[in-house]
């Protein structure tokens, strides 16, 4: 097929667009630079600097390439910004997004895969989080997804537009090529290599009184790769239905777990500090996968807190700036 990725200069959509490439499929690129990296996009993909806010450019894009499917990545993603700026995000994920779904129907695309989120939980009453768990939204980022994915749902029934959401929970690791690179930078793994790169004083936890084994909250972690393969499927089972999956490893690691692990991965001491809670966070927050695995047969190939750590270690040590573009 030919994939239209919006948000392809991203993380997870520059690696979701490496594994489309290398399993035969065409890949455009669409992406304004704002929070991605041109050096990230495969040479092999078409290339469209373009805005979703701009739904004309949208528009021309899909009609001059007229792609089979479109997976869309471009958003805002802070958490806590999203709550300090509300309208920010709700406008920019919201409203952008629509641009880009009535773009979709006025070009004839078939097939829609949502990049989603396991924020649409909030603070879920149950250990592991299943498609089943209420949909309470944490955050204005978290709102911005339910409304996209509420927006998919009604253009299947009216324009017959077939979707995936796939709603992540900490995507982390990289490929040989490409990794994470965010600025500013707040996932926890990237910032722990930073101080193991001598690139931080510390790492800072938020908190060691939560009623998990080690006092830190868990969370789960899936590989990049393990997500963009999850994509993959999700786009051949289109022909079969609609799809919604929560996407993790099923297992959660706390954040002194991610800290010792990656103490044996590199090597060094990775000094830390304690920090008071931050407001929102549950204490556990892992994925019930399921229902990907027994309908579409997709496993985490790179399931180990050490494999993930690694291959982000790896990609760190030969990108220490990251990007430079």
């Amino acid at each position: 097929m030919k994939v239209l990725v919006t948000g392809g200069a991203g993380y997870i959509g520059s690696i979701t667009s490496e594994v489309l490439l290398n399993r035969g499929h065409d890949v455009v690129v669409f992406d304004n630079l704002s929070q991605g990296h041109r050096a990230a996009v495969p040479s092999a993909a078409e290339w469209v600097e373009g805005d979703l806010s701009a739904p004309q450019e949208i528009r021309d894009a899909i009609e001059h390439h007229r792609p089979d499917a479109v997976m869309h990545f471009a958003a805002r993603s802070l958490v806590g910004e999203s709550m300090d700026k509300p309208f920010f995000y709700l406008r920019d994920n919201v409203v952008n997004g629509l641009n880009l779904l009535e773009a979709c129907v006025a070009g004839s695309v078939e097939r829609f895969i949502l990049s989603s989120t396991a924020n649409l939980f909030g603070a879920p009453t149950s250990a592991v989080i299943d498609e089943q768990a209420p949909i309470a939204p944490g955050s204005p980022y978290g709102e911005s997804k339910w409304a996209l994915e509420r927006a998919l749902n009604w253009l299947s029934q009216t324009k017959g537009l077939r979707f995936a959401s796939l709603r992540y929970f900490n995507a982390a690791g990289a490929s040989e090529m490409r990794g994470e690179h965010h600025s500013p930078e707040t996932h926890l793994i990237p910032l722990v290599l930073q101080v193991a790169a001598g690139q931080r004083d510390h790492i800072t936890i938020f908190g060691d009184d939560y009623d998990t084994p080690d006092g830190t909250c868990i969370r789960d972690y899936i590989h990049v790769l393990d997500l963009a393969e999850a994509h993959v499927l999700a786009l051949q089972a289109l022909e079969q239905g609609n799809r919604v999956y929560n996407l993790g490893n099923g297992e959660g690691f706390s954040v002194r777990q991610v800290i010792e692990t990656a103490r044996v991965v590199t090597g060094e001491a990775i000094p830390e500090q304690m920090g008071q809670r931050r407001a929102g966070d549950p204490a556990r927050l892992v994925a019930s996968s399921d229902r990907i695995r027994q309908e579409l047969g997709w496993a985490p190939q790179y399931p180990a807190l050490e494999q993930i750590i690694d291959s982000a270690w790896r990609w760190h040590q030969h990108h220490p700036d990251g990007y430079t573009d």
